[in-house]
């Protein structure tokens, strides 16, 4: 059986000061401060990355009292979500790129610092136009930051230490969906919609404080040495983007729109030419060839498959539990506690089991256990069982997060963490946007229809577990045969 820690023992030492170059980098004797322990800067940096995911899904249940007090169109109702996320995926590539040129930590802060400001200025907005533009801005924040954020990460720990911090990475990726319906619902019940915005700020700016004293800096590499590929930046973000457009538009006007075929058309062929492109690149944005290693491709896949499921069953049932079931915003807030909870047990779960059992193991474990629970939902679409199947299809999502990080980035080079990042973090916001578009237009005319019942959910869920189901025959074939090892690495503090 193949082993994820593929490296030399001396390089799998636990750093002191880590720096991309070695595991350990003379301290200056100088006034800088002293990095404090790794788990507290992954702390720092989790805190930031959580408003991020939490952001994708916080605006759910307050989309009702920011149409009404903005007194938004119904066209324009929609993209106060979506805006976000389409920036967020279409920059990713390109935001994971320059922390590699920049430096990860100096592209973490400047990401965070755009999106808190431009949270303020949600919280502050008095029309359609504000608001979509401090949107977009807070996803143009992201997409620099969390690729950065991620790549300090791997800088930071190594070994059996990097499994642990990518469990708490995974577990945040996908808890941040749940918890971002119960934040939106307690706090637009109890504080108002601006809130859901102006919580950022608090949070925010003591983290532009904190992390830059708790994370090194880090020096230029080979890699960074080589410059910016500006033609293929512009290529992949709008591929991205335009893909993302497209699946976007099919949950509110189906897959047979012209707006929803076009730009899904144009996504694929620019994609195209940016692979073209890139193999004749002296310096290539992406090396082509990246996608091919059977390790990526799996992490890639299990992203797009465990996001799909997870966001849109959280859009599909707390749209019913509002719309058919009357529950109040904070209730349905309330509703997805369990949900929460079972993605950070099956996170952590699934870190465990990776140091005893492959990845291919957990990853259809976890997706057979998604499919059970779809089947929950689609049988008896009530909200006690509907939260009880989505709960345990989100135990065994969380233990897929993990193995698609741990696959993608285990063995990742310093001088590509950021791009690696930002590929897999793609895949997040690209199965985020299809899982909402699939489930939402299987329950009806992208849930648009006046008056929609339990059967239409039921029908969404079976796709869903239709979905899961395919999901598990291709990781049996696609997710290699690997396991992380504790060995070799010298004990976490």
């Amino acid at each position: 059986m193949q082993r994820l820690d593929r490296g030399p023992r001396s390089q799998e030492r636990e750093p002191g000061a880590v720096t991309p170059a070695g595991p350990r980098a003379p301290r200056s004797s100088g006034t800088r401060p002293s990095v404090p322990s790794r788990w507290v800067a992954l702390g720092l940096l989790a805190g930031a990355q959580l408003m991020l995911v939490l952001d994708v899904t916080v605006v759910n249940v307050a989309l009702p009292d920011i149409g009404a007090a903005l007194h938004l169109h119904r066209s324009e109702l929609p993209w106060v979500l979506t805006i976000y996320t389409l920036f967020f995926g279409g920059l990713m590539l390109l935001g994971g790129r320059i922390a590699d040129l920049l430096g990860a930590r100096r592209m973490t802060l400047a990401g965070l610092a755009m999106f808190t400001a431009s949270s303020l200025l949600c919280a502050l907005s008095r029309d359609a136009a504000m608001l979509l533009a401090g949107r977009s801005l807070q996803g143009l924040g992201a997409a620099l930051m969390s690729p950065a954020a991620l790549a300090t990460v791997m800088t930071l720990f190594t070994g059996a230490s990097r499994g642990k911090a990518l469990g708490v990475w995974s577990a945040l990726a996908g808890a941040g969906s749940a918890l971002g319906v119960i934040l939106g619902g307690v706090l637009t019940t109890e504080a108002g919609w601006r809130w859901v915005f102006a919580i950022n700020v608090p949070i925010g700016l003591p983290l532009l404080i904190a992390i830059p004293l708790a994370t090194p800096a880090r020096h230029r590499t080979e890699a960074a040495e080589r410059g910016l590929d500006i033609p293929g930046a512009a290529l992949v973000t709008a591929g991205t983007g335009a893909a993302i457009y497209g699946l976007i538009n099919a949950g509110s006007h189906g897959w047979s729109a012209a707006s929803t075929v076009l730009p899904l058309l144009l996504g694929a062929t620019i994609w195209a030419a940016f692979a073209v492109l890139e193999r004749r690149a002296r310096r290539p944005l992406l090396t082509v060839g990246l996608l091919g290693r059977r390790a990526v491709l799996a992490g890639s896949f299990l992203m797009l498959a465990a996001t799909g499921l997870l966001v849109g069953g959280f859009f599909l049932a707390s749209f019913a539990l509002q719309h058919v079931h009357h529950y109040s915003a904070v209730h349905v807030g309330v509703a997805f506690l369990p949900v929460a909870v079972a993605t950070i047990a099956g996170a952590q779960t699934g870190s465990q089991a990776l140091t005893r059992v492959s990845a291919r193991i957990v990853a259809v474990t976890g997706l057979a256990l998604a499919a059970a629970g779809y089947a929950i939902a689609a049988h008896w679409a009530q909200p006690a069982p509907m939260v009880t199947g989505l709960s345990i299809a989100a135990l065994g999502i969380g233990a897929t997060f993990v193995t698609a990080f741990t696959a993608s980035l285990t063995d990742a080079a310093p001088a590509e963490a950021g791009l690696r990042s930002a590929l897999v973090s793609t895949f997040h916001e690209l199965g985020g946007a299809a899982g909402v578009a699939v489930l939402s237009s299987a329950a009806g005319a992208g849930l648009v229809t006046a008056h929609l019942a339990s059967h239409d959910f039921a029908r969404a869920f079976t796709i869903g577990l239709a979905a899961a189901a395919v999901s598990v025959a291709i990781a049996a074939a696609l997710v290699p045969a690997v396991h992380r090892t504790p060995a070799g690495d010298a004990p976490t503090p």
